[in-house]
Parts: C-alpha cells; structure tokens; sequence
C-alpha cells in the first residue's frame, strides 16, 4: 500500500521531485524501521509553490462556492472510499492502533464535507446608519494564499481542519505536514486532485528544513496568512516572524488540560472519561488530560479504577490485531515521557502501574499512573504528550478551580460532577477555550476548536472556522 502513495512534492497538481534531488526517510516508531523515502523540500519548492498559489489566486476566489463546494464534497468522498489506504498509512508512520486511525479518517474526512456546507453560507450584511446619512455594506472576501503548518500526531484531521475551510472560503494553501508523518497528506493531495481540484491551489511541501522553507514564505509579501498547529514555544517564534509584517495568523498551540473531579462526581463514568481523554492517540493529543485533579474524597476510589483499566490495555504495533496502545512517535518523544515521570517520582509521586521503559524495538512507553503528585513535579507544569496520568488531590470546589487554573495554557479542560449548577458555575471559571462537562472527549466538527492564553489565537472548525480565512470590507454607500 505505502508504494501507491506519492513521495514526491505536491506542486501544481501533481508529484515533482525536489529542487535538490534531496530526500529523507519516514519510519514506522513500532520498530524503526524505513516505510520509504519522501522528497525533502527547499526554499526555492517554496517559492514555485508560492508562485503557483498566487497565479490561481484571482480564479480561485471567483470559482462560484457551489463549486468549490463540489470539490471539496467529492474529496471527503474519495477519502471515506480509500479510509483503508489512509488509516493504515497513519498507523504506520505514526503508530496509533488501526481503529483509531480509522476514527481519525472519519473525523478528518468531516472536516471536508462540513467545510463544503460552509462555503455556500458566506454571509455580509447591509443595513443603513443609524444617522440616516447612508448605507452600510459589509462584505467577506477570501484572504489569498495561505501556508499550514501541520503536526504529526494527528496527519489527517489536522490537515483537513485548515484546507477545507481555506478552500470553501476561496483562498489558495501551501501545506507544510511534519516530517515524522508526510504520507498521509501527501496521499489527501492525490486524493484533491482526483476530485477535481484545479492545479496550483494545494500544494504540499514535506521537508526536514522548516525554518528555511516557511521563513522566506513568511516574509514574502503575496502570501497573506499563516496558521499553526503545534508547540507554543515554536508558535512564538512564528508569530515574532510574522509580526515583521502583521502578517494574519491562527495558532492552535499547546495544552495542559485540567481532569477535575468532584466529590459528588459518578467516579465510574469520571474513569470511563479519563480513559478517553487521556489515552486517544497514545496521549499524544493537545486535548489530552494532563494533569488529574480529583477531590481527596474520592481520589482512592478514582486512582484503584483508573489503575485497574491502564494496567489492563494491550500494548504493541498498531497494525497488530487486538493492539490498544501504539509506540510513541520518536525515541525522543519517549525519552521525554520517562523524563517527566521520572521527575515526578524523584519528588514523591508514587507508580501505581507502568513508569518503566521495556525492552525490544519500538518507542513503546507502558500506560502509566502517578499518584500523591507533588505540586512542583515538572508534569503538572509541562505538556506530557504520551500515555501518563498525574493525579493529585484537592478539597473543595474553590481549590479544584484554582488547580485547573495554575497554568499558562488554556486549550481544553474537563469537568466531572452530577450537579448542573456548579457544572455551570466550574465551567465558566475555568480559564479554557472548551471545556467538557462529565465528557472525556470533546472534539467536534461543528464546534469551534481554539485555546486562550498561551495555547493560541483564533478558532478552528464549526461555522467559526471559515472566518480565519475572509476579510472583512465595510463599502460605505449614499
């Protein structure tokens, strides 16, 4: 299957070799081994790219919306027809188990079908001032050619939630996808391609030199938008960058999503959730719970059944039957993990299962549970990014708020309590972009995804996320 798969740069609708004849090898972290070798893109593949998105530019934003929609509804088709094609090349490049994998195509594939429903509802407005003097026109127009940055824990759906609305919206994409996971986005350009995209509006550009293929495009003057997914230190350089030239920006950065549990929570459905929000995708999400804090009335109760449930999940390649738990992306992705456990324990946390590198091939880490965390271990203040839950305790609802709050991050954060009121009340005082209330997942296609803090600037997904990509012109009329 990994030989149907373009390895070549996507560059006006088809495959083109790089401008160096370099390429660079992408590897299965269930055992290090070499799936094949990809294109490693350049700043001049940049630039042709650039060149080719500008040059559609114009045709592109006046193609009619019910044809960009079209397009966009016969490429989330394609994807659900080749899903086999897709989930097998994520578990591979990636490691996730094959039925997460398929779920991500569902999910990620969603985002083309919404986004071909949003094209068509692009809506104005047109009033007259309330002095009586004239008339007020506002309009939305396709901000233009626009670079994404995408990361490797999730290849599809966070490819998808940034071309669909940019395409339904009229603006053309350069896609850079992260060096760890090319294939599948580069698999979604052939896909683009056989739904009838038009050559030069999606390009896609792997390569292990970021800052050398995105700098120059950030700093030329044609391209007029940059969206990000991934770690808020590298969110941060990208936004100085684009400050240079109040170049329009998203950033959707890091988390350190908040587990709270209350005393009057069902502790059983509260482990059923953490489950979910902390072990999708190996726990290398953004939305993944980072840190548990549960109310010291119930924590024993909490930490014996979460115990039980992370000991008892199967470990292994995620191509293999019955696999539950994937390898993390890289040997240094795992080093990092231990590192913070490790920390944790040297602090006072106690191991309630797993916290211990095995033997064998792979960059496999045991799901594991931390207990009795103490406040100034480094989990509770850093992103963990792998199958790790950190419990601590706290008494009453003012303290379990404040332990949510004592970060700089802001993306996703979970409730747990049978009490409307104060799930009410807990939910708008915690300082997050979304938050679940008695729900260990949250992701939702018609729901705008987006952090405040340091965890990023604007929305992505619902009917929210197709702004990103229109300006907005105020024509004033007699």
């Amino acid at each position: 299957m990994i030989d149907a798969i373009p390895t070549d740069l996507w560059i006006g609708g088809k495959q083109v070799p790089s401008s160096s004849g370099a390429r660079f090898p992408v590897h299965n972290p269930a055992n290090g081994a070499v799936l094949t070798t990809v294109a490693d893109a350049t700043t001049a593949d940049g630039t042709t790219a650039l060149d080719e998105a500008v040059a559609v530019q114009q045709t592109w934003a006046a193609t009619a919306p019910r044809e960009r929609a079209e397009i966009l509804r016969r490429a989330w088709e394609l994807v659900i027809a080749r899903r086999d094609d897709f989930a097998l090349a994520m578990t591979l490049e990636m490691g996730k188990p094959l039925a997460e994998s398929q779920g991500e195509v569902a999910y990620g594939g969603e985002f083309l079908r919404w986004f071909s429903e949003e094209a068509v509802r692009v809506n104005g407005r047109y009033t007259s001032s309330p002095t009586g003097a004239g008339r007020i026109l506002v309009a939305k127009q396709p901000i233009g050619p626009t670079l994404a940055i995408t990361p490797w824990n999730f290849p599809l759906a966070m490819g998808t939630r940034k071309i669909g609305p940019a395409l339904a919206a009229g603006c053309t994409m350069i896609v850079k996808p992260a060096a760890e996971t090319p294939l599948t986005m580069l698999l979604l350009g052939q896909v683009f391609a056989d739904a009838g995209l038009p050559a030069g509006v999606l390009s896609i550009l792997p390569t292990t030199s970021a800052s050398a293929l995105t700098g120059p495009l950030i700093d030329d003057a044609r391209l007029r938008k940059l969206t990000f997914t991934g770690s808020t230190a590298v969110g941060k350089v990208l936004l100085s960058q684009c400050a240079t030239r109040v170049l329009r920006s998203s950033m959707e950065l890091g988390g350190n999503a908040p587990f709270v549990v209350f005393d009057d929570a069902d502790v059983s459905a509260a482990v059923d959730g953490a489950m979910a929000a902390k072990m999708r995708n190996i726990g290398e999400a953004c939305t993944a719970a980072n840190r548990f804090h549960v109310d010291n009335a119930v924590r024993a109760e909490f930490t014996e059944k979460l115990t039980a449930r992370m000991s008892a999940l199967t470990i292994g390649p995620g191509d293999h039957s019955g696999v539950q738990v994937g390898p993390l992306i890289t040997a240094k992705q795992r080093a990092s993990v231990d590192e913070l456990v490790q920390d944790a324990v040297s602090k006072g946390a106690v191991i309630t299962t797993g916290g211990a590198i095995a033997d064998g091939e792979g960059y496999f880490y045991p799901p594991t549970v931390l207990t009795d965390v103490p406040t100034d271990a480094r989990i509770l203040r850093e992103e963990v990014f792998g199958p790790v839950a950190a419990i601590t305790g706290f008494d009453g609802e003012e303290a379990g708020i404040a332990a949510a709050n004592d970060t700089e991050y802001g993306l996703a954060a979970y409730v747990y309590t049978t009490n409307l009121d104060r799930a009410l009340r807990v939910s708008e005082a915690v300082e997050s972009g979304m938050v679940g209330v008695n729900r260990g997942v949250i992701s939702d296609v018609a729901a705008p995804f987006g952090g405040i803090k340091e965890s990023g600037i604007g929305r992505e997904a619902g009917s929210e996320g197709i702004e990103e990509y229109l300006e907005t012109k105020y024509i004033a009329l007699p």
